[in-house]
Formats: C-alpha cells, structure tokens, sequence
C-alpha cells in the first residue's frame, strides 16, 4: 500500500472516530456512559466504543488481504466489545477485582468476573486473529506456535494499554508512539487506521471529555498488536510477547503512574497537552 492510501485510511480512522463519538454523545443513552475521572470531572466512555468500531473498521480498510482485514475487524471489534462489557459491569462493587491473579481467585470461589469474561473474550480473538495471519511455514509445530505466541502478543498489548489508561491521553500516546513504526511496509495500513482514530480522539481524550475505557484501550493495544503480528515471524513474536509478560508483571509490584511521574521527561510529555488541576 502506497503513502498517500494510508494517509487516507489514517485520515478515515479519525473522520470515522469523530463521527461515531459525536453519534453516542447524541443518542438517548449517552447519560449510561457518563463517569468521573480521576480529578472527579464527568466524562464519557462513549470515547471507547466510538474508537473500537472506527479503528478495526479502518484497520480492514487498509490491510493487505481479505485474511488480514478479517483478524482486523473481528479483533478490534471483539476487544471493544468485551470492554465495555467490563467498563458497565465492572462498576458494580462485587465486580472490581485487581489483576488476573484476583479473576481466578473470584473464578475459584465460584464467580465469573466481567474482568475474565473479558480476558477470554480477548484471548479468543486474538487466537482467531493470529491463526488468519499467520503463514505456514516450516511445518506445522513452528506454524502453531507461532498462532499462540501472535495470540499472546494480541492478548498482552490489549492488556498493556489497558494498564496505559490511568491519566488522559496517556494510552493514545503510547500507541501513537509505539504503532507509528508499524505503519511502514505491506501491512502499514492495518496500523495506520487504529493511529488516525487515535489522532482523531486525542484532543477529546485530553480535554477530559471522553475517557477510552477498557473497550477503547483494549482495542487499541489488540489492534496494534495485531499489526505488529502480521509482519512478524515466530522470533518476532517471541521478542514481543516477553517485553510485554515483563511490563505486566512489573505492573503488579510498581505504579506505572509513580515512575512516569518520576521520571523526567517521560512525566513532561505525559502531561503534554493536558488540561492544568
């Protein structure tokens, strides 16, 4: 795909963003997605969903073949879905429980969390995803293995932007920082779509009008990585999946947010752009 076609898939994505938010801020429910931020200002999740359908729509738009735009849209839409499950029924306080450790502790005393409704749901289609990319190769061992690890990586991005979303503008930045890269070569336009939504929401997400939410964030770390495993062969993969088990675990023991606060400019171009307390 040339430049000038992922610009337009890119400039679709956000065109498409905006669209969509504007749609959810008009309908007569738009008061169900009304929640308080970490400032105690109103916003809306409307932004999440609004996002998730925009990216995966564009992200099908630009890959480079009927397999890829399929892993696209079934995991970006998934990933929203799932998502905002969680955002709406995990607000209930018998719902919220921390980390994956704690889903399987609730699973284990006999209660199904909207938190591992939305792991299984992710995972699900990030197999799905990662098996339509995924080119056989040197036999079938090394063929599946590299759909689970591609799997992985969808699942471990998702979960890792997730873990992004804690300030505005935090998770798009990251994802425009860390996609922008993937936009190059034959699968670029299965980035530059979830990038463009991105851009399109940015100004939304910082102003704290919006918030992307599981269902947001979710869907744009899995559509991410599911432009990162359509280049990628096992290795790549491999490479991927553990830089991203070892963010997540050092989630668990650290606060993202203390570090970045720690550190300079990494605290400066997090809050770039943000609206002053």
């Amino acid at each position: 795909m040339s430049l000038f076609r992922k610009v337009v898939v890119a400039g679709a994505g956000a065109g498409l963003a905006v669209g969509a938010l504007r749609w959810l801020q008009a309908s007569p429910r738009a008061k169900d997605l009304e929640r308080t931020n970490f400032r105690g200002r109103t916003v809306t999740l409307a932004g999440g969903p609004a996002y998730a359908v925009s990216a995966a729509v564009s992200s099908a738009i630009g890959a480079p073949d009927t397999s890829s735009a399929v892993a696209a849209l079934s995991v970006g839409l998934s990933a929203g879905a799932v998502g905002l499950y969680d955002d709406i029924v995990g607000n209930d306080p018998g719902q919220r429980v921390k980390g994956f450790a704690g889903h399987l502790g609730a699973l284990r005393e006999g209660k199904v969390t909207s938190g591992l409704i939305k792991v299984a749901g992710i995972g699900a289609a990030g197999l799905l995803a990662s098996s339509l990319i995924t080119k056989g190769g040197r036999g079938g061992l090394r063929t599946a293995a590299s759909v689970l690890v591609g799997a992985g990586v969808i699942a471990g991005s998702a979960n890792l932007a997730n873990l992004l979303d804690l300030r505005p503008g935090r998770a798009i930045k990251a994802g425009l920082i860390v996609g922008t890269p993937l936009v190059v070569g034959e699968h670029g336009g299965m980035a530059a779509g979830p990038l463009g939504a991105a851009a399109g929401l940015v100004r939304f997400d910082l102003g704290e009008e919006i918030m992307l939410g599981d269902s947001g964030a979710n869907a744009l770390g899995a559509l991410l990585g599911t432009a990162y495993v359509a280049r990628t062969g096992l290795l790549g993969r491999l490479v991927a999946l553990a830089g991203l088990g070892a963010l997540t675990a050092a989630s668990e023991r650290v606060s993202f947010t203390k570090v970045i606060e720690a550190t300079p400019g990494l605290r400066e171009l997090d809050a770039l752009g943000r609206r002053s307390a």
